[in-house]
């Protein structure tokens, strides 16, 4: 009989991520290779600076870069992430060895009194980290104002409560994951607000080389995600943009198809490139190199160097 494994999984320390850490735990200790799983909460750069914009001290990579370090070290294992926070191009040590059944992928407005976002008065201020998130609100509602919302979900809801904000815009999966649903005033469809590339999808990262790892933890891999993340994913590595790039995309997958929409917005919401195409799962990546040529043909690139 052969031995059995104890895992230990490299994880940011707010509440989202150490519930996902939890939730991959509690997988894993289901399979018969596993004798145990141990979590590494560590504070990464990203979580330190919350008082600057992410994009001008690094972007979202500073998430991450602690956490694979973790692992370079051999004090980890794997990592756990939030798909839509990680590279489209990974440190070629790394690898993402399975994502998680995606979880509901839309974006929430939390708003004092309950009101939507037809509801809020005219110079009304929304907090987002987002320029994909803002760049839409402002394309529905131009008469609103946007300002930069840095933070974990708890902290911002408490700077929303606090009148630092009339609203903010928050993912509706971490909301869900930690059992704030109640306070989410409207939920937005896909037609008012794509999401970014894999949100609600949790990713699992390991070293290429650990092979017997990633076979264990392949084993949780769920293949319809996997379908969609790489369609979304792969829109954003052809525009060569980054998770702060305006881009929104949505697959979804039925029946041997995906079907792909997507968007490129101005800053300020006024110019947008937006297309979608369907095709078969198989060809995943490939749908979503077709779509990004097809939005490049509708102005994607200039959009995105106003946006830079």
């Amino acid at each position: 009989m052969e031995a059995r494994l104890i895992i230990r999984i490299a994880t940011r320390k707010s509440k989202l991520a150490l519930w996902q850490a939890n939730h991959v735990s509690n997988l894993l200790k289901k399979l018969p290779e596993i004798e145990g799983v141990e979590l590494l909460p560590l504070s990464t750069k990203g979580d330190q600076i919350l008082n600057k914009n992410l994009r001008k001290i690094g972007g979202k990579g500073l998430f991450i870069k602690e956490l694979e370090y973790a692992i370079l070290q051999n004090k980890a294992d794997i990592a756990v992430h939030s798909m839509k926070d990680l590279p489209v191009l990974l440190q070629e040590e790394f690898l993402i060895a399975a994502v998680l059944k995606r979880e509901s992928p839309f974006d929430c407005l939390l708003s004092k009194k309950k009101s939507k976002l037809a509801e809020l008065k005219s110079g009304s201020l929304v907090g987002s980290s987002s320029v994909r998130r803002q760049s839409q609100i402002l394309k529905i509602r131009p008469d609103l104002r946007v300002k930069n919302l840095r933070g974990n979900v708890n902290t911002r809801i408490d700077k929303l409560e606090s009148g630092d904000y009339d609203a903010i815009i928050l993912a509706k999966a971490g909301l869900d994951r930690l059992e704030l649903s109640n306070k989410i005033s409207q939920t937005f469809s896909t037609a008012e607000m794509l999401p970014a590339a894999a949100q609600g999808v949790i990713g699992i990262e390991c070293l290429k080389q650990k092979a017997g790892i990633i076979d264990i933890v392949s084993k949780l891999n769920h293949f319809e995600t996997e379908v969609t993340t790489t369609c979304e994913r792969s829109i954003n590595s052809a525009l060569l943009a980054d998770c702060h790039s305006p881009i929104g995309s949505y697959a979804t997958y039925e029946n041997g198809k995906c079907s792909l929409e997507s968007i490129v917005i101005s800053p300020d919401g006024s110019l947008e490139a937006r297309d979608s195409v369907t095709g078969s799962a198989n060809n995943a990546e490939e749908l979503g190199l077709e779509l990004a040529d097809r939005l490049k043909q509708i102005g994607a690139i200039e959009i995105l160097k106003l946006a830079r």
